[in-house]
């Protein structure tokens, strides 16, 4: 039986503030949280309603109700499995050669998405702005399918980054030069703005190149979605 005080604990951390404050972040998911187990982050807790289905090597999880389990989660009908552990500290040693900046995304759907972008397509590094969504939120979470532990995300002044980096800085826009037209080099930063306003003009004023990805046919819609757009930039980058 899980104490009140510890399904108080851990509900709370659906809360940026709280999460923050303890240091801790919840996983849910049978996949989700065997991934999280087997990466360098420190396990602070297991619990599972059939602990004898998850695969993580020995060690020690919690048999819980589904009652219980229901208390934790974020979810409206939790998968039976959740994982509770240490906020890693981020490095600020960047071992890409690209690095994808986020300027003020604020959807954790989209967020999730291009982490699990970043995996797919060898970026190591996120640098974020300040304002955009926590990494650790559930939802961001469970976009990532596991990929948040195989990516290195910081948050950050992004005009303090961008006016001390010395490699070109390409920023997203709709009037932009045509990426597939564009010699793009071998290492660089890629800038991906806020889903309604895009690249912010402080940010903007710092950008070396600035992209578009073209349409085609008689298009009506404004814009792509961001992490649609990401999944664009991120396969030029790599052509």
């Amino acid at each position: 039986m899980v104490v009140k005080s510890e399904l108080k604990l851990i509900k709370s951390l659906q809360q940026k503030k709280c999460r923050n404050e303890h240091g801790l972040f919840v996983v849910e998911g049978k996949k989700t949280v065997e991934e999280v187990v087997n990466s360098d982050m420190k396990i602070y807790k297991l619990f599972a309603v059939d602990t004898t289905t998850l695969e993580v090597g020995g060690i020690h999880v919690e048999k819980v109700t589904a009652r219980e389990l229901n208390q934790m989660s974020s979810l409206k009908n939790p998968n039976g499995y959740l994982g509770v552990f240490y906020i890693p500290k981020p490095t600020e040693k960047i071992t890409s050669d690209w690095i994808l900046t986020l300027d003020g995304v604020q959807d954790p759907g989209n967020l999730g998405t291009i982490i699990r972008l970043c995996d797919w397509f060898g970026i190591s590094d996120i640098v974020c702005s300040k304002d955009t969504v926590d990494c650790y939120n559930s939802k961001v979470l469970q976009a990532t399918m596991g990929s948040v532990t195989r990516v290195n995300i910081q948050y950050t002044d992004l005009d303090v980054f961008l006016s001390t980096t010395k490699l070109p800085v390409y920023g997203t826009f709709m009037n932009g030069e045509n990426v597939n037209t564009t010699q793009l080099p071998v290492k660089g930063i890629m800038i991906m703005g806020n889903e309604g306003k895009g690249v912010s003009a402080a940010v903007a004023k710092l950008c070396t190149d600035r992209l578009a990805i073209p349409q085609f046919g008689d298009v009506t819609t404004e814009s792509l979605n961001v992490a649609s757009a990401t999944a664009i930039l991120l396969h030029e980058i790599r052509k």
